[in-house]
Order: structure tokens, then sequence, then C-alpha cells
């Protein structure tokens, strides 16, 4: 059933809930959380379409915030609330509310909100685009327990993060991070099937994906080694490759759905790595309210202490290049050379170049990544 109210109030809406719900007989129990879509006109259908789809395993109230763009400084002037309330089978597993805010009313759209509110139940806001860079001091989201952003929607990601770093507060979370879920579970069980130290990791992904770095940061994070960025066609993540010294550990998916995953001395197995929608992301962060510790503290590693961006082609040229050679140490100096061979000349190697060389050498071992030792890892929580 749907109601549409022109030139509203919050209490003409919540009067038009309570009429929808009489007219196809259902009470408003069962929703545990209210959630509050802020979007805009382009991405709506789509941001109402995820939340219905979430509501089905998490029935909820859901208020969806849509702030309308007025063309002439007149229309900025009057303030206007447009509401669409629906209730039933046009609302998933709960009840959602359309609300279009024009002129000035758009910039207090809590005011609009807070009214709607389910009494004493949680709040989640999610941004489905343009997060501000503050959630928690958002007026808004202070209204919340829980904030959800999307930084794969930013026009910059990776400094989407950055600002996500910065501005951290509990509860705060981005669905670019539930993308990883999978990935997660799954390098982590594989690391309890393996004894061996972790030299490095390498992390490959599409360029624009922040999910990439989230990995890569998580990794750096947890097992304190050299996580270098690389850069593939895609979809999504790609690969992800872990040296040891048994031998690597690759998790490697070319097509957005199946993964191979080889592990030292086993044969390659087949693992589903389904990419997944907008609604069942929603729906993963929506199953906890607490604060989520372990994104917190991949995302204060900082994108900024990962290695550097290299893509595909530039791995293989490298790759094609010979190895430098070792320093070796330098067998005789001018003067041994000239020696007799019973001996009674100075010993070979005993001479300054000798030391020399000797220092070099000692100099290029230290240059050598040393394997760090691998921490425990746990298993990552599925959220």
């Amino acid at each position: 059933m749907k109601i549409d109210l022109t030139d509203t109030t919050a209490s003409k809406i919540n009067k038009g809930l309570v009429k929808a719900r009489r007219a196809i007989g259902t009470p408003a129990v069962g929703m545990v959380l209210t959630l509050v879509v802020v979007t805009d006109e382009e991405n709506a259908y789509d941001a109402l379409k995820a939340a219905n789809d979430a509501s089905r395993e998490h029935p909820s109230r859901t208020l969806v915030v849509i702030k309308r763009v007025s063309r002439s400084p007149r229309d900025r002037t009057q303030s206007r609330l447009d509401a669409e309330v629906r209730v039933g089978t046009d609302a998933g597993s709960g009840e959602t509310v359309v609300l279009r805010l024009y002129g000035e009313v758009s910039d207090h759209a809590q005011s609009v909100v807070l009214p709607l509110l389910l009494p004493d139940a949680p709040v989640v806001v999610w941004w489905s685009v343009d997060a501000p860079r503050d959630p928690a001091n958002d007026p808004l989201g202070a209204l919340s327990q829980r904030r959800v952003t999307d930084s794969y929607a930013a026009e910059k990601p990776v400094d989407e993060l950055r600002s996500r770093a910065e501005s951290y507060e509990p509860g705060d979370t981005d669905l670019a991070w539930a993308r990883i879920t999978p990935w997660r579970s799954m390098l982590a069980a594989a690391l309890d099937q393996v004894d061996s130290e972790i030299v490095s990791v390498e992390v490959a992904g599409e360029e624009s994906n922040p999910s990439v770095e989230l990995l890569a940061m998580w990794l750096a994070d947890r097992l304190h080694v050299h996580v270098r960025r690389a850069v593939s066609a895609g979809p999504g993540l790609t690969q992800v490759r872990l040296e040891t010294t048994g031998g690597p550990i690759t998790l490697h998916r070319s097509d957005g759905a199946m993964a191979t995953l080889a592990l030292p001395g086993q044969p390659d197995r087949a693992v589903a790595l389904k990419r997944r929608e907008t609604s069942e992301l929603l729906a993963e962060e929506l199953r906890r309210l607490d604060p989520d510790d372990t994104y917190a503290s991949a995302l204060r590693f900082g994108v900024d202490r990962l290695g550097g961006i290299q893509s595909a082609a530039e791995r293989a040229e490298a790759a094609a290049q010979p190895a430098p050679a070792l320093p070796v140490r330098a067998v005789a100096d001018a003067t041994s050379a000239s020696a007799p061979a019973s001996g009674s000349g100075p010993a070979s190697g005993s001479g300054p170049a000798s030391a020399s060389a000797s220092a070099s050498a000692d100099q290029g071992d230290t240059d050598r990544p040393t394997p760090a030792k691998m921490p425990p890892v746990k298993k990552a929580d599925p959220q």
C-alpha cells in the first residue's frame, strides 16, 4: 500500500503510517531497528531496493532522505516536505517512508527524521553516496548507533579512506570493508594450515577499488610484514599472494565468482568467492551494532604505509630483468696474487681489498628481506 503526502509534516506522516497499517491489518511489531538511508534522486531507486531486500533479514522502518536541489534562488527560500508512505509488499518486511526535502528544510533533515524514529530501537544511518567527512558529528549521524558509508562510491576512494581514518569513531563502518569478509575468512583459514614464516604479501585488484587497500592494510596490520598493493584489470579484488619460507600461498580470482587457492605441498582447490550485491553487504553490517575494532585497527594502519602501486605490465617487466649479482668477497689482492704457492706470502683475502669486500658483502646481507615470524592469526569474524 502506498500513500502520497505532498507539502506535509512529520505528524501527518506518522498518521499516514498508522492509517496504512490499519488498512492492511499489520501492527507495528517485529521491527528491530530504524534504517535511515541518505541518498540523492539519481541513486534513490538502487538504495531503496537494497534496503528493502536487507529488511527481509532485518525487519525495520526505513526512512529514505532525498535532498532535492532547487534551481532558482526563489525556490531555495521555500521549504517543503513531500513524503511517500509504503507498507506491506511494497516495503519489504517492514515499512518505508520516502522523504523529499526542498529548500531550507534540506539543511535540517534531522528535525524531520527524529519524530519518525521507532521508539526504543537502535538507529543505523547509511549514506549510499556523498557521505560526510565526519559521519559521527553529522546531524543525522549523531542520532545513530551505527554509521555506514561506502568509500567505493566516492570520486577518490583512497582519499576517502584517509578521511575515514582521521574522523573514525566507534560505530563507523564501510561497505568496502564488508566486501572483503569472504577474503579475510579464506586467508585466515589458509594460514591455519601452513606452518611457515611469512616474508611478504602482495594484494592485486582494480585501481579504484578501496577494498584492495583495506585488505592490504588488514594483512599488514595483522602479520607485521611488508605488503605491496598491485593493480590488475579486475573485476574487484583479483589476487593475494603470501610469500612464505615454505612456498607461496596464492588466492586468485579472475572472474568475480570462483577463486583458486594454492597452498605449498597441496593440490590447488576451487573456492567460491562471488561478488555480493549491495543488499547482502548492508544486511551483513546490520547484524552487529557494536564497534568493529578489527576494521578500526586496519583503517588506522594507513594507506600511505603500503608498498607502491604496481601494474601487471610493470610486474612482468620487472620479472624479465636479470637478477643483480650478489656481492662477493675478493679472493686476493695484487700482492697475494704474486706470492709463492708455499703460502709464505700474505693469506688470501687478508688485504685491505678483502676487508672492503667483506664489509660490502655484510652490507648486502642486511639489505635482504628478513622473514617475519607469523603472529597467531585469528579467523576473520564473519560479521
